[in-house]
This record gives structure tokens, C-alpha cells and sequence, in this order.
């Protein structure tokens, strides 16, 4: 995440971000552990207040949370009482390191035609079998959202296009309505992939 206006956004408003929401993702955080081996070393992107890395944690598995603002970092650490890595996705240079990689809505904001860069670095981080799952807010190209902050908004063809071109074979695509922390109807592409 590069983009500055969405940077502080979050450096402005990481307390309040970090207590929008505190219980962990759904049924698809929950499929995503019961996918992976017990004990599993998993990545995750975009931590925010670091709720989901709380659960996997409880769960027993490695966790290494991650986030690109310093600010959420910062919440995510103090929630976690553990060290949190400040990390943009362009700068992950991993290889062959995790069983699972978790990016809940944090790749919504890696800038559109650096993305499969991006998901190419997540596939050489992964181990051979690893599982990759990460949601995006549908749209039709880039934009901003009422509070400045970039999305990639991508479609769905061209974001399964971006996986393809980024090595990953047969990307799953499924669709959710929900919403965010702008609070309206959102309808989120939940892509997962396994490397071979």
C-alpha cells in the first residue's frame, strides 16, 4: 500500500479504525485454517487492529502479522502483545516461507497495475501446497472512497486475469455481500488459490 492519502488516513484514524470491528472474520477465516495443517506458519497482510491474527493465534497456529501502516501496526501489537512487522506488499521478498497466506481486505488497496507484482511475491513466499486467500471490494477500475482512500475495485474476470499472470493455477473467485467500515452495501470477491 502505497498510496499516501490512504496512509494517513489510517495514521489519523488508527484508534478509531482499530475498534470498528473486534471479532474475527467469518466462515471464510474459519475454512481457511481448517485448510491448512495444524500448527501452520501463516502470513498475514494488512492486520489492522490485528483481530484475525488474535484468532489464529488462539487456534495454535504461527502467525506472523503484518501491516503497511505503522499507526495499525502499532494497535494490532498492542492487542496481540507481541511484535507486529510494519510491511508494504511491494517490499515482501519471502520465499518458500509460510503455509498460508491471509489478506483480508488489505490488497483492496495495492495500486491496480502493481498487483500482480504483488501476488506474484505471495506465491514465491508460499511453500509448495501453501493456500493464499484474500477479498477485494468489487467495482469497475480504480477509485476512492468517501474517506480518500484508494481501492483497486477490481472485476471479477480481471482479477482472476491478475492471478493467472502472477503464476497462481485455477484462482477460486466466490462473491459476498457485506459491508465496511464506510458502513455501506459492499459486494466483496473472495479469491483463494493453492500453489502446486
Amino acid at each position: 500500500m502505497a498510496d499516501e492519502r490512504t496512509l494517513r488516513f489510517y495514521a489519523d484514524n488508527a484508534v478509531r479504525y482499530a475498534t470498528h470491528l473486534t471479532e474475527p472474520t467469518g466462515p471464510e477465516l474459519r475454512a481457511f485454517l481448517a485448510s491448512l495443517p495444524a500448527g501452520a506458519r501463516i502470513l498475514e497482510l494488512g492486520c489492522g487492529n490485528g483481530r484475525d491474527a488474535a484468532f489464529m493465534l488462539a487456534e495454535g497456529f504461527d502467525v506472523e502479522a503484518t501491516d503497511g501502516s505503522p499507526e495499525l501496526a502499532a494497535q494490532a501489537q498492542e492487542r496481540l502483545g507481541r511484535p507486529v512487522r510494519v510491511l508494504r506488499f511491494e517490499h515482501l521478498d519471502a520465499e518458500a516461507a509460510y503455509d498460508g497466506v491471509w489478506a483480508c481486505a488489505s490488497l483492496l488497496h495495492a495500486p491496480a497495475a502493481g498487483l500482480p507484482g504483488i501476488l506474484a511475491r505471495i506465491h514465491r513466499a508460499l511453500r509448495p501446497a501453501g493456500l493464499f486467500v484474500a477479498c477485494y471490494k468489487a467495482g469497475n477500475g480504480e477509485g476512492r472512497d468517501g474517506f480518500g482512500r484508494y481501492f483497486n475495485y477490481p472485476e471479477p474476470e480481471a482479477l482472476l486475469a491478475d492471478y493467472r499472470a502472477a503464476g497462481w493455477i485455477d484462482p477460486v473467485l466466490e462473491t459476498r455481500m457485506g459491508s465496511g467500515y464506510d458502513a455501506l452495501p459492499t459486494q466483496w470477491l473472495w479469491v483463494t488459490a493453492r500453489k502446486p
